[in-house]
């Protein structure tokens, strides 16, 4: 019993410090509309003499950064709670512990991160906040109080843990985990409003600039919902490549077997993560691109071709490293796996396709470039490589890229697994859940068919004989729909590996080899409805993915396995490739805070409120570079620190998790 004392008293002072870090954000908080007001004479002020923008901006960046992880961790926290408790698995409500550990600890830095930014916008930016605090007035102290309410459910989620172990109390105590990721939720959706506001404003009198509209419609505006699937999904992502990388060092670091193979588990489980949220999140990337040109062609334009246009470069190589870096753990992590060396011959064609759209993914279509820059290219635009520069070239790319991370986890799935059982071994439930698959992926293409049946060329300014452009994707779609139901009808007679491939084949020609080409066509031709065309890609890849996957699950079931996976005895560079994602998820954050606030340039809101100070420039590449490098090399820092504070109750949480279940012998998936 003594040997817990030490442990429970740290993680009490832990937590002591977050719950008061907490009160602290909530009483900085609910005064900020009256002391905006109070303060409105001054427009700006120093800060000692220092930059305020950048000492804002670095404050705000590191306390997002600390927000999405704190707010990521908790949803597959819950998930993977739930596994275990389904499952009977135990390690994974031990992996679901040892994550909400660390969210203990990171929740104190982000609530005093978010404190210090408050009062930093407050005393630097007045006139800013008096019209901010005039417009969410109502919703500040919304944040306020369900930011307190999310340290309480936080807290009651963590130290209940241990208590409400098994049957009922598991639900109950799951329950408690599903109002923190509610309560983490909203706040994310509240302050989205914000700073979606600032780019998107909406009732805004155009003769006085001044705010008439309602509090509802100013928080809808239309940039708020893209930015909150944006950010739930990115929040996933960044969380699960950050525990990767804690797996990672704590098994670089270990001497004991059992606590490398924890640890090798534990990292394949965050990559899993990250790779799962990382898929879809191109999509919600161009749906929220989408509705900021809609709103703003200025915008868009200095986004994609202006100032920014490097930037957007700088993205794509990171977004690159991501799929690059989290393919590379995969294939090492085939190692590991008996039987796995049947699949080692599709690595090579697969880091071909990656490379190949890797590159069509980075090429710009323009740069800002001097007179003798053009002299020695030819123009303004590369002869040749101006083409990868398009929309319809980089749509083809990116689908072909996640289509083929895909294909890199299936066969990492199916490693070890021999001699499957037939699907008709599965019954009707079997049948019921894969139809269910190709019902709902159908549907998702019967809804859009329609759409795009019933467009009016005549409402993007085309003429009406342009509609015979929306109706060769409609047609395509529908010829996916019986392809599905043709798909789900080879399942059911125990041909499930030749629907799979028969269906994200279909998926890689039609999102990538037929519609990338016909992107260009209708660039020309019906350049409003390019943006259709996404969607239509978009929807294919999404029906692969659902499809290929409830099949696969399927088909795997109560297969044979060659051999059990040799947790911990994976190659070493396996590790560093998950540290590697860290820190490019790190980069890739701040990089987007950094583009997403730059599009305004001179507006604190776009259009209504102009920033008249000094800083009201957009920075160089250079200061950029600096300022978002010096932030990740902080943020590493300090999420180092809050992970060691995270581990200082390690021993006697490890040894009550003893008791609990054993040592990992499998992984999620296998």
């Amino acid at each position: 019993m003594s040997s817990h004392l030490p442990g429970l008293g740290t993680e009490r002072w832990v937590a002591g410090r977050w719950f008061l870090a907490a009160s602290l954000v909530l009483l900085a908080l609910l005064p900020i509309p009256a002391l905006a007001q109070a303060g409105a004479a001054a427009e700006y002020r120093s800060f000692f003499g220092f930059d305020s923008r950048t000492t804002v901006w670095v404050v705000a960046q590191l306390h997002l950064m600390f927000g999405a992880f704190v707010l990521g961790v908790p949803l597959f926290a819950l998930i993977t709670e739930y596994i275990g408790h389904r499952t009977g698995d135990q390690r994974y409500d031990r992996l679901a512990h040892e994550f909400t550990r660390l969210l203990s600890a990171a929740f104190a830095t982000t609530a005093s991160l978010g404190g210090l930014f408050v009062f930093l916008l407050f005393g630097l930016y007045p006139r800013f906040m008096n019209f901010m605090g005039g417009v969410f007035h109502g919703s500040m102290y919304i944040y306020s109080l369900l930011f307190f309410a999310e340290a309480f459910s936080l807290y009651l989620y963590y130290y209940s843990w241990d208590r409400l172990q098994g049957g009922p109390k598991k639900r109950l105590h799951m329950s408690f985990g599903l109002v923190l990721n509610l309560t983490g939720i909203l706040i994310m959706a509240i302050s989205n409003a914000w700073v979606t506001y600032m780019m998107t404003p909406t009732g805004i009198d155009p003769e006085t600039s001044r705010f008439v509209g309602t509090a509802w419609a100013a928080i809808a505006n239309p940039l708020w919902m893209p930015l909150n699937v944006h950010r739930l999904i990115a929040n996933v992502a960044f969380g699960g490549f950050i525990v990767g990388a804690y797996a990672a060092i704590k098994f670089l670091g270990s001497e004991r077997q059992e606590e490398r193979a924890h640890y090798d588990w534990m990292g394949y489980v965050g990559n899993f993560v990250g790779m799962s949220a990382l898929i879809p999140l191109p999509f919600a990337g161009y749906w929220l691109g989408r509705e900021m040109y809609s709103f703003s062609p200025v915008m868009g334009n200095n986004m994609m071709g202006g100032a920014f246009s490097w930037t957007f470069i700088i993205q794509a190589i990171l977004i690159g490293m991501l799929f690059i870096g989290a393919n590379f753990y995969l294939w090492n992590g085939m190692e590991r796996i008996p039987g796995a060396e049947r699949y080692q011959g599709f690595i090579k064609w697969l880091n071909l396709v990656l490379i190949l759209c890797f590159a069509v993914w980075l090429t710009p279509h323009n740069l800002p470039l001097s007179s003798t820059e053009q002299v020695l290219m030819g123009g303004q635009y590369h002869p040749v490589l101006k083409y990868l520069g398009l929309m319809p070239a980089k749509n083809a790319a990116v689908n072909f890229i996640i289509l083929s991370t895909y294909l890199s986890f299936l066969l990492y799935r199916r490693g070890n697994k021999g001699e499957r059982l037939p699907f008709a071994e599965h019954g009707l439930r079997g049948k019921v859940v894969v139809g269910a698959a190709a019902a709902v992926s159908a549907l998702l293409l019967v809804w859009f068919t329609a759409v795009l049946f019933t467009l009016d060329p005549r409402d993007m300014e085309l003429s009406p004989d342009r509609r015979v452009y929306f109706l060769i994707p409609a047609y395509l779609m529908i010829g996916h729909v019986i392809l599905l139901a043709v798909c789900a009808l080879m399942t059911y007679r125990d041909r499930g590996v030749a629907a799979q491939f028969l269906y994200l084949g279909s998926a890689v020609f039609s999102a990538a080899f037929f519609l990338g080409p016909y992107g260009f066509v209708v660039l020309e031709k019906a350049n409003p409805f390019l943006r259709e065309i996404a969607v239509v890609q978009v929807l294919i890849v999404l029906t692969a993915l659902i499809f290929v996957t409830t099949v696969d699950i399927y088909l795997f079931r109560g297969a044979e396995e060659v051999g059990g996976i040799r947790w911990g005895r994976g190659p070493v560079r396996a590790q560093y490739a998950l540290i590697l994602l860290c820190v490019s998820v790190v980069l890739l954050m701040g990089l987007m805070g950094f583009i997403r606030s730059g599009l305004r340039e001179d507006w604190h809101i776009f259009g209504v409120l102009r920033d008249t100070s000094a800083g009201a420039f957009t920075p160089t590449m250079a200061h950029m570079a600096w300022v978002v490098g010096g932030i990740t090399v902080l943020y590493l820092v300090l999420m180092t620190f809050v992970f060691w504070l995270g581990t200082l109750g390690e021993e006697s949480s490890h040894a009550a998790a003893q008791g609990r279940g054993a040592e990992p012998v499998g992984g999620m998936g296998q």
